[in-house]
């Protein structure tokens, strides 16, 4: 994996950081690369409540906050940023709005590496809204000085689009980590953890190589 000089991790959720690129963070991490995570909501909108259920659509708000601040420590994340949007409405803020405030955070922070999702491939509203204005923010950089994008990508026409990912880090040394931080979006996960670690006991494939391959592809303007 590539040193870099400072990562901006954008997504819109609690927990979006968990599954997809907590391995990459924990690893770029452990290289002394200082890590932002800009969290555009609380996630108050989810479905799960905890398995058994110790949530409510009340108290679920300061509960995924709580929980996300756990999985940032969990990672090593040195820099957390909550925005304040509400979840499930990205996609109906103003767009130009979304694109300053993260053509800030790029200014504030000059990273060599920002991680979001691709616009198009990433399935729920949110995803699409949050990866299109830092896609719009990373556009507005003169091109020669343009930040390296990395995507999420996993909608079922990814790869026949897009083709196969520009880069895939094995976080397998790391893959204990990644668990904790899925562990720490408990009110989210409880069930689905239980469900994986039957899997990883009996060394399913799928489940191995979901735990232990992140892969990203690359934006190209």
């Amino acid at each position: 994996m590539e040193k870099e000089s400072h990562v901006l991790v954008v997504f819109p959720h609690p927990d979006d950081e968990a599954f997809g690129v907590s391995g990459t963070i924990a690893s770029h991490v452990n290289m002394g690369t200082p890590v932002t995570y800009a969290c555009l909501t609380l996630g108050e909108m989810g479905r799960n409540m905890g398995n058994p259920p110790f949530a409510n659509r009340e108290t679920l708000p300061a509960i995924r906050k709580h929980e996300l601040r756990e999985a940032a420590r969990v990672l090593g994340i040195s820099d957390l940023r909550m925005l304040g949007y509400r979840d499930k409405t990205v996609e109906f803020e103003d767009p130009d709005k979304l694109t300053d405030e993260i053509s800030s955070l790029i200014q504030e922070l000059n990273p060599s590496l920002i991680i979001t999702f691709y616009p198009g491939y990433s399935v729920h509203p949110d995803h699409e809204a949050t990866g299109e204005a830092v896609v719009r923010a990373v556009g507005k950089i003169p091109e020669a000085q343009r930040t390296k994008l990395h995507c999420v990508a996993f909608s079922k026409n990814t790869k026949e689009e897009l083709g196969e990912p520009d880069t895939i880090h094995d976080i397998s040394a790391v893959a204990d980590i990644k668990l904790d931080a899925i562990r720490a979006h408990r009110s989210q996960t409880e069930l689905m953890v239980a469900e994986l670690g039957e899997k990883l006991k009996q060394k399913d494939p799928q489940a191995l190589a979901w735990l232990n391959i992140e892969r990203f592809w690359t934006y190209k303007h």
